[in-house]
């Protein structure tokens, strides 16, 4: 179970009573958001700071227990912040900086000094954000009456985004042959992503998992293809065709547990040992939340299973998307992401069906692959680009929408959106900072949540949306 610990500050000159009080406020407290955050995490309570020895040992607890996923501080009363120094320069987990009172009303006709020297989270919260901001420590400040729905929403939102903080820092990738020849953007440092993200990039020839293949039984391809027809339409009479994806994804489910690995990258420039270039068993898996990059692309693999962790147990869809043609009628262009074949399932808004066609790339037989069309709303296009000397998330407001025609003789899953504002400057800014043709497209996560996810990473991050003018475009146009 995740855990998010709850640190509160304090200190002794006000007396015994004073600290009996902070400790109960604090205890309440935690009760209360144990119960709002109860199917995200379990928040636990540590001794109140009082001394630097004791920010020491809680900021230890947290670094040393694995379930530990983040820390929320809160100053009940002034925390002189000279005794939070050693502690925070020791934290290795995600902050959130809780601005808040025990109390929503002052109570005015009984207010003395008493009062003002227990709740004074005014003064105290002060004093502790700027050592924060001293120490250069990436955190969130959430203020607010801690009750309140709006505080609990973001409270959510930073676990969320810890959440997938502490999976990326166990992430493996397991990447199948390289990076696709000539291509430049799928590329970039991987020492530099494992020292900033956690993601151990490792390599493998695909000919692993041809050798799987070989040794996967009839009864386990039977299991792999009860699951296909319980889940998606058989609409090919090529069962066999649909087996050898079946065989491939149990010999992929093998070796990703056999390495602990949560993603994987392969390229249609080495199949070797491969009849097809894997269709529904990178489409399934991705579904079940494996991280998946084509020709080669590291990042996006890392990247789609990091945003598909942090979008678990909310509404709507996430993962890998490809970027490849546009309608460019005057006023109402619209993109078509419609991937040769890795789209995931988890966009279907209706039940996919399986079908078997000619794949004019990758110089191999017709591949199996899920067809369907793609969930609506409003949501967001995210990429992850290495630009040398720093990392840069690309984040922009799309919305998803109906393909305005049929186009039966694209056999693909069929993902179409509306840039915002609009066309000319929301692919213009993406051009100009850098976006890669690989993405992660989610209508579950907000342009909020990647913005956290890069402030608590220390990521560079470019946004565009309906807020975006043409000054702005001119803006990132002199990114560097």
């Amino acid at each position: 179970m995740n855990k998010l610990y709850f640190i509160v500050g304090s200190q002794d000159l006000y007396g015994e009573e004073c600290l009996r009080q902070v400790a109960e406020d604090a205890k309440k407290m935690t009760e209360f958001f144990s119960e709002k955050l109860s199917d995200l995490c379990e928040v636990v309570l540590l001794p109140t700071v009082e001394t630097a020895r004791g920010c020491v040992e809680d900021i230890r607890k947290a670094n040393n227990d694995d379930e530990c996923i983040g820390v929320m501080t809160w100053m009940h009363t002034f925390s002189p912040a000279k005794m939070w120094i050693k502690g925070l320069q020791q934290l290795q987990k995600p902050l959130l900086h809780l601005h808040t009172q025990a109390n929503e009303r002052l109570p005015y006709d009984k207010i003395d000094m008493d009062f003002m020297n227990l709740n004074q989270s005014a003064h105290g919260d002060r004093e502790y954000g700027y050592i924060v901001a001293r120490l250069g420590i990436p955190h969130e400040v959430v203020a607010g009456f801690y009750q309140r729905e709006d505080v609990i929403k973001k409270i959510r939102r930073f676990v969320d985004v810890a959440k997938a903080m502490h999976f990326s820092k166990n992430l493996t990738v397991a990447t199948f042959g390289n990076n696709m020849r000539d291509v430049a953007v799928t590329d970039g440092n991987r020492l530099e992503a494992q020292i900033k993200y956690g993601w151990e990039i490792k390599y493998w020839g695909i000919g692993e998992i041809a050798e799987l293949a070989k040794n996967v039984t009839e009864e386990e391809i039977d299991a792999k293809m009860k699951e296909y027809t319980d889940k998606y339409t058989m609409a090919t009479d090529r069962v066999d065709v649909v087996r050898e994806q079946a065989c491939m994804e149990v010999a992929f489910e093998k070796f990703l547990s056999e390495h602990d690995c949560g993603a994987f990258t392969d390229t249609f420039q080495d199949l070797h040992g491969l009849n097809q270039l894997p269709g529904i068993a990178a489409q399934n898996l991705m579904a079940k939340g494996v991280g998946f990059g084509p020709e080669g692309d590291y990042k996006i693999s890392a990247f789609s299973a990091v945003l598909m962790k942090m979008a678990e147990g909310r509404e709507g869809a996430t993962g890998f998307i490809e970027d490849y043609t546009y309608d460019l009628k005057d006023g109402c262009e619209l993109e078509l992401a419609s991937h040769m074949l890795e789209v995931p399932a988890s966009f279907a808004d209706a039940k996919p069906e399986i079908q078997v066609h000619p794949l004019d790339i990758g110089d191999k037989s017709d591949p199996a692959r899920l067809v369907f069309d793609s969930v609506l709303g409003d949501g967001i296009q995210v990429t992850l680009v290495d630009m040398g000397d720093h990392f840069r998330i690309i984040c922009a407001d799309i919305e998803l929408v109906r393909e305005p025609e049929a186009m039966p003789n694209l056999p693909v899953a069929q993902i179409m959106y509306r840039h915002k504002p609009n066309f000319e400057i929301g692919t213009a800014a993406w051009c100009y900072a850098g976006g890669a043709h690989h993405s992660v497209v989610s209508t579950a996560l907000t342009r909020e949540d990647i913005a956290l996810f890069a402030r608590l990473t220390g990521t560079e991050l470019i946004t565009i949306g309906e807020d975006t003018t043409e000054a702005e475009l001119n803006r990132i146009a002199s990114y560097r």
